[in-house]
């Protein structure tokens, strides 16, 4: 990690933080805040992770089809190099990242770097989804976004599966998760 003297000059960079269930808007608001970011004239990056091929290859794309270019990565170690001459930095779905990635973003906004990370707060149990629980430690700013519940039309935090059992980490939208809430979502069997 990048260490300064107290009282040093260096650029102000943080970390943002967008988390929340499915459906409900991270993606969209990492898109929002990197194109005012982009009308700002600012250096962007984006990135995503390469497991996620659930609707375009080379673009972050929202439920609502919101899209913006991007990076596809294997391993979270790749972005520092490759953001070296960036302002903003944006990350989506950090949830499928190694921990690395909480060491990469302190160094990034230790080296006046904006960092914009979107992701799942929880797994498909309620169980929180690492490393999305030290980013929100580490955050200046955290953004909890809800979705709304498809039996009750209550606020919704919770990803229900609708497909039983499998590994923690499932790829898919609508055809294998809905929104619901705490009183709504059960664990599948």
């Amino acid at each position: 990690m990048i260490q300064h003297k107290p009282g040093s000059m260096i650029d102000h960079g943080w970390i943002e933080v967008i988390a929340g269930c499915m459906f409900s808007g991270k993606t969209e608001e990492l898109i929002r805040r990197l194109r005012r970011a982009q009308i700002a004239k600012l250096r962007v990056k984006i990135f995503k992770p390469a497991i996620d091929n659930r609707y375009e290859e080379y673009k972050i794309v929202s439920h609502s089809s919101m899209a913006l270019e991007s990076i596809v990565i294997s391993d979270v170690n790749e972005i520092p190099a490759m953001a070296a001459d960036s302002q903003v930095i944006g990350i989506d779905e950090a949830q499928f990242f190694s921990n690395d990635i909480i060491r990469i973003c302190l160094d990034l906004s230790a080296s006046g770097k904006r960092v914009v990370v979107g992701g799942l707060d929880m797994d498909y149990r309620g169980v929180p989804f690492e490393p999305m629980p030290q980013l929100l430690s580490i955050a200046e700013y955290i953004t909890k976004t809800l979705a709304i519940c498809v039996v009750c039309g209550n606020p919704a935090s919770m990803t229900q599966r609708r497909v039983a059992g499998g590994d923690r980490v499932l790829v898919g939208a609508s055809d294998m998760y809905e929104a619901r809430c705490r009183r709504c979502h059960y664990i599948p069997d």
